[in-house]
């Protein structure tokens, strides 16, 4: 008895004293008291030189955020073709707790180039800088708004995509890796960077897939098992037992794949071309793959103006083929049309049974 009564005191009195302990603990508020100001830019007028594209272009500086007790702020740099910032983009990574960041030429082109600056001629470029604190942007403030004028030159899109192509006896390119050889084919990407696809035609025999034309250093082929791939130089070929259309996923981050047999595509066509403001309305013939009649591709890289394009089956609206998406997408039939967002040269690439496409900007 005397035990319990023990054991009863000693709990109230720690119950007791952890609350008068919660009590004493003093809560910090932190508030703003004033946002960071955009105070200088190196220069006010940028003529970019393709030239020297590692020479020194921008320095931006600003006075800091301050916040009602010393804390570590975190700052980003935005960017906008407006004053009103509609379509902003960040310039640069996030700084912590330092009031300037700067840029170098081929930078300072490719940020014109992401808020839709045209080459070759002078633009306004307009700079804010946001502070914030922790992860979640807690308690941001934005500074005021300055200028300069920007003279960008054409130089290739920014692409940050990552191509596989298929190589080996039975697809189109055989095991000829060199970079010319136009018929190394290109895998759909996907949304997701590690996922691809490609639906044609296998003949008997094997493949597998390079990430670079000419290069073996970067390869998928098959590893230990069915539906495993492997990055060694010893990975196996992915084998083709039956001629036929198959459609093929990989996954690169998994380091999977599957490959399914499909019924041969019934509809053929005589011509395929791409057509729109960005061709200047004129039909850019593709050539018909002799190895599989529905794989399209430009027999040489396409000049394209910034606009849009569709795909179109023999010179007419009739049968089309587009969707709202730069680079790489499956176009429906009578979709929307597809931005080009850069003038430069590209390759291209179509598979009509599928609407699959891809335009690769030339090196």
């Amino acid at each position: 008895m005397k035990n319990n009564i023990f054991k009863h005191f000693f709990l109230a009195t720690g119950l007791f004293l952890g609350i008068i302990s919660c009590e004493d603990r003093e809560i910090i508020n932190i508030d703003t008291q004033s946002a960071p100001i955009l105070m200088d830019l190196s220069t006010k007028k940028l003529e970019l030189d393709s030239n020297f594209p590692s020479n020194p272009a921008l320095t931006v500086t600003w006075n800091k955020g301050e916040y009602s007790v010393p804390v570590e702020i975190t700052y980003q740099l935005e960017i906008s073709a407006s004053e009103s910032f509609e379509n902003s983009k960040n310039l640069g990574p996030v700084v912590r707790s330092q009031n300037y960041s700067a840029f170098t030429t081929l930078e300072m082109n490719n940020a014109a180039k992401l808020i839709g600056l045209v080459p070759d001629v002078a633009q306004k470029m307009y700079f804010r800088v946001s502070s914030y604190l922790g992860a979640n942007k807690d308690l941001a403030q934005v500074s005021n708004v300055t200028n300069l004028t920007i003279t960008p030159y054409l130089a290739r899109p920014i692409y940050s995509y990552v191509d596989l192509y298929l190589i080996g006896n039975a697809t189109a390119a055989g095991w000829d890796n060199l970079a010319t050889n136009v018929n190394l084919l290109p895998m759909l990407k996907t949304s997701n960077s590690s996922v691809y696809e490609f639906t044609g035609l296998f003949k008997a025999g094997g493949f597998k897939m390079i990430k670079v034309k000419g290069s073996w250093d970067a390869q998928f082929g098959k590893g230990a098992a069915d539906g495993q791939l492997s990055t060694d130089g010893g990975s196996g070929d992915i084998s083709i037992a039956t001629e036929g259309y198959y459609k093929l996923s990989v996954n690169t981050s998994d380091l999977t794949y599957t490959l399914v047999k499909i019924d041969n595509p019934v509809t053929t066509y005589d011509a395929i071309s791409l057509y729109g403001t960005a061709t200047d309305n004129v039909d850019i013939q593709l050539t018909k793959s002799t190895f599989d009649q529905h794989l399209w591709k430009s027999a040489q890289a396409v000049s394209l103006k910034t606009g849009v394009v569709k795909f179109r089956a023999n010179n007419s609206w009739d049968v089309n083929w587009g969707t709202n998406s730069e680079y790489f997408g499956v176009g429906t039939s009578g979709g929307a049309d597809i931005p080009v967002s850069a003038e430069w040269t590209y390759n291209v690439y179509f598979n009509d049974s599928t609407g699959h496409y891809t335009l690769i900007p030339t090196e």
